[in-house]
């Protein structure tokens, strides 16, 4: 569970650096409805940019924030639907777009709601002790930007195959940068150098392990299920159907929307995607890949694989040919010729890698389900490709120019040609395997327990108690902010 035990100095001390600092810090409530955010905070935030190191951004830490770089208030849900034109599938795909919160990647929330209750019960001391944040790209960014919202040190721990962009923002904003060996399957290299540093630092720093801390769980079952939610309320007709939610397992913290939404819409599915080259869900195997943005070669152990219905994997070179697709003059000219809105055109970008992942992994499931124009699939564009215009130069280096030749060949064979292949649906035995996977790297090498790991399988309540926090922890949050204003 979320350790809400309260330590009362550091706590004090909490309040005070938030007072010094004008720290104010959003609310569950909030961030689900910014309408409900103080107008005083909504009337200065007029004059704040998105990504900006500044305490007022905490508010922006929602789905709902108005697209643009700078003096955005509250909307609606950012959100693109992909159409058949491009998918090739009779289906309506909806993702939410991650490009509009601060940093530019919807971790940001996540890494919110892992710090927070720990520095309002004062058990992180935002005074004395740094901010780990060990993740495979945007989890650590956002632990980092975070950090500096709220005046404490930090340490970004991520892979050193990541892309240049990553590392470049965060030698600004992070108080120190780790890169580990190996590439985006490279997870345990990531939690040896934790050891590494509880052994060499001991309580000088609190490590944020967006794997396994269940404030990730928490946040996207009531903030990203919610968003969904509501973009289902505007975008379905009367006769349609919500036929599931789509998400790259990374932390699993994005797919515990799913959570959520089966309970609003029971007869919907909750798929988990994986990179082919990397298929640990899939038939427990390993490798390395190039979907940034999902860590792998186990099973996150905030994952609630038992209400899970598919595995889904996509191969990387698809994701790759499509990002250039998507982007590239000539692939634009071709999806305008075959009728995309030229509207949605100048947004395509708003996907990054491991969205155009997703998207693919929405389309081998509409097509395993013979899913129609009155089902709808929902799935999370995670980040855009502002961290990314590195990799299409590599590309284009590798493969050469791109033309409008290439543009059709990648859209024929990638969308229109994706098939069922390396896909399961899973039953009771193989839902139990995976969970099963869970042992070697949480029990074995992580220091979990066996009565842990069987609790997420045998108490139907354990995921429900998680979610059941979110009024005490609101209320926590609450009476800080009423100490961090006091004189």
């Amino acid at each position: 569970m979320i350790d809400l035990t309260p330590c009362p100095e550091a706590a004090r001390r909490n309040a005070a650096r938030a007072r010094e600092r004008g720290v104010r810090i959003p609310t569950f409530d909030q961030m689900i409805n910014p309408a409900s955010v103080p107008a005083g905070t909504r009337t200065r935030l007029a004059d704040v940019g998105l990504w900006d190191v500044d305490p007022l951004n905490l508010f922006r830490v929602t789905w709902h924030n108005e697209p643009k770089e700078r003096g955005g208030l509250f909307g609606g849900v950012n959100f693109l639907e992909i159409p058949r034109e491009i998918t090739g599938v009779r289906a309506r795909i909806i993702g939410l777009c991650g490009k509009w919160f601060p940093t530019g990647a919807h971790k940001v929330g996540a890494a919110t709601s892992c710090i927070v209750p720990r520095l309002v019960t004062g058990q992180f001391d935002a005074t004395a002790q740094w901010a780990a944040w060990p993740s495979t790209g945007n989890y650590c960014r956002g632990g980092a930007y975070i950090s500096a919202l709220l005046g404490c040190q930090s340490i970004a721990i991520l892979p050193e195959e990541m892309s240049r962009e990553r590392f470049e923002w965060l030698s600004k904003i992070a108080g120190e940068v780790i890169a580990t060996p190996g590439c985006e399957s490279n997870v345990k290299e990531i939690y040896d150098k934790c050891w590494e540093l509880r052994r060499t630092r001991g309580t000088d720093i609190m490590i944020f392990n967006q794997f396994e801390e269940y404030g990730n769980y928490l946040w996207h079952h009531e903030v990203t299920g919610r968003a969904i939610e509501e973009v289902l309320g505007q975008v379905m007709a009367k006769g349609d159907r919500f036929a599931g939610v789509v998400s790259s397992t990374g932390s699993a913290g994005t797919i515990a929307c799913g959570d959520y939404l089966k309970k609003i819409y029971p007869r919907s599915k909750i798929a988990a995607a994986e990179a082919l080259q990397c298929p640990t869900l899939l038939n427990n195997g390993y490798g390395g890949h190039r979907i940034e943005g999902i860590g792998d070669k186990h099973v996150p152990w905030i994952h609630n694989v038992r209400n899970t219905d598919f595995v889904i994997a996509v191969d990387d070179e698809a994701t790759l040919r499509v990002m250039r697709l998507l982007n590239e003059p000539a692939g634009r000219e071709f999806l305008a010729r075959r009728g995309v809105d030229a509207t949605l055109l100048d947004r395509l970008d708003w996907l990054g890698i491991s969205g155009i992942g997703n998207l693919l992994a929405a389309v081998k499931m509409a097509k395993w389900c013979e899913l129609d124009e009155h089902d709808v699939v929902a799935t999370v564009f995670t980040d855009s490709m502002a961290l990314y215009r590195s990799r299409l130069a590599e590309l284009a280096g590798e493969l050469g120019p791109y033309d409008a030749t290439a543009a059709a060949a990648d859209h024929a064979r990638f969308l229109l040609g994706e098939s069922t292949a390396n896909m399961i649906e899973l039953d009771h035995p193989t839902r139990r395997r995976i969970h099963n996977l869970k042992y070697y790297t949480w029990v074995e090498q992580q220091g979990r327990t066996l009565d842990e790991l069987n609790a997420q399988w045998h108490d139907h309540g354990h995921w429900d108690r998680i979610v059941s926090l979110r009024p005490k922890i609101d209320a926590m949050i609450t009476e800080f902010n009423a100490a961090a204003a006091a004189n």
